[in-house]
């Protein structure tokens, strides 16, 4: 691409993201894109079409890529486990067959306990996943009942027990500050989820979005000084049985941080694939953000056209501090300037005066290379993020 107003010294790690849009059920404080799935032999021929249009939109997608190796892959959604194993394994062959993954690229897949049978998740590693990512969000009936999730506890311990027999890594989410959840309950669920012995736990508080059934019917959420107890008693059991917080939102074992995460959050690039999927590319003079088409009917008309993109936009030079610093200050080890740098193509000075506002604030000290967030930074986050926004 010719010339434009950055100046990158080198292109970041690549990642793809491959979005699969369907769920059983679609829970009511989801937010992302996803659709009840069709039954039966509609949702067998759904399936095959689906996959056609994903290897159709990469291949249309690769000259924005071309000869650019492959760190990452994530197979997210809606709930990716509904694919039968022969179809994510197609999936990943037409991923290799197109791209240069790197060796021992990571490839997650996301499954929830309501859509596995006994054998499904060794089926998923024999396709190809290397990391599965197991949607527990609770072990308790009543609260998982009260998410709208489709599983109950028993299915998800067993869920976990297969994840941890057939995969060396794997991920387990959990939220907490559910509706009518204690403390004491929270502790339960995780006790129960450090049981099982994950190697990478993503726990997060639950959230009222726009435009979800939460959104319109809110539910009764513990207070939140109850929620920060939660926190910090999440801090303290995951500590204590191994798992360093390395993330505002993710623990793990030595040697089992997420890899695709830690590209986002570090301002690396990603090729987004898949009905409504994100994208964010750069190139020597600019930075692309591309956006697909969000129905996947729609989607699959317009990928296998060749025209899966709804959208694109260059990012300005003065809204990239800004999302620069909504992902690497999540990081607990937090950025090098030199990174701000490389990531973005934009001088330091750009954002000198943002930062010793934040140390003034106490919310950034110097750590390893550069600066990180100190733990009230973690606790006041949003309001450390938004000095970075654009003036005015």
């Amino acid at each position: 691409m010719g010339p434009g107003p950055l100046n990158l010294p080198a292109l970041p790690p690549l990642s793809l993201y491959v979005h699969l849009p369907w769920c059983i059920r679609k829970c009511p404080y989801c937010d992302f894109n996803s659709h009840e799935m069709r039954a039966g032999a509609d949702a067998e021929a759904e399936q095959q079409r689906y996959v056609d249009a994903l290897l159709a939109d990469l291949e249309a997608s690769l000259p924005l890529v071309w000869g650019r190796p492959v760190i990452s892959v994530f197979i997210g959604g809606g709930t990716p486990s509904l694919f039968a194993p022969e179809r994510i394994e197609r999936l990943i062959e037409g991923v290799r067959a197109r791209l240069p993954l790197a060796p021992g690229c990571e490839i997650t897949l996301e499954a929830n306990p309501g859509t596995f049978e006994r054998e499904r998740f060794a089926a998923f590693r024999a396709a190809g996943v290397t990391r599965l990512s197991v949607g527990v969000q609770s072990f308790d009936d009543a609260h998982l009942k009260a998410i709208g999730r489709v599983h109950d506890g028993a299915q998800a311990r067993a869920a976990l027990q297969e994840a941890a027999r057939a995969f060396d890594t794997f991920n387990l989410d959990l939220m907490y500050a559910l509706p009518g959840q204690t403390l004491a309950e929270l502790e339960q669920d995780v006790r129960t989820a450090l049981s099982f012995a994950p190697p990478h736990l993503s726990i997060y508080h639950l959230t009222i979005e726009p435009n979800t059934v939460f959104a319109k019917y809110p539910p009764r959420l513990p207070e939140e000084d109850v929620a920060w107890d939660m926190l910090d008693r999440i801090t303290e059991l995951t500590g204590a049985a191994g798992l360093e917080r390395y993330e505002v939102s993710a623990y793990a074992r030595a040697g089992h941080r997420c890899v695709h995460n830690l590209n986002y959050w570090q301002f690396g690039d990603y090729l987004g694939i898949g009905a409504g999927a994100h994208g964010k590319l750069s190139f020597a003079h600019r930075v692309l953000r591309q956006v697909r088409h969000r129905l996947p009917e729609r989607y699959m008309q317009q990928a296998l056209a060749g025209d899966a993109v709804a959208s694109h936009h260059e990012v300005t030079p003065g809204d990239l501090p800004f999302e620069f610093m909504l992902n690497a200050l999540r990081l607990k080890d937090g950025f090098a300037l030199s990174e701000f740098s490389a990531r973005t193509g934009l001088p330091a000075e750009r954002v000198r005066a943002a930062l010793r506002q934040a140390e003034d604030q106490g919310w950034l000290e110097p750590g390893g290379a550069g600066l990180r967030p100190t733990a009230r930074g973690f606790d006041f986050l949003s309001d450390l993020q938004q000095l970075f926004l654009p003036p005015g």
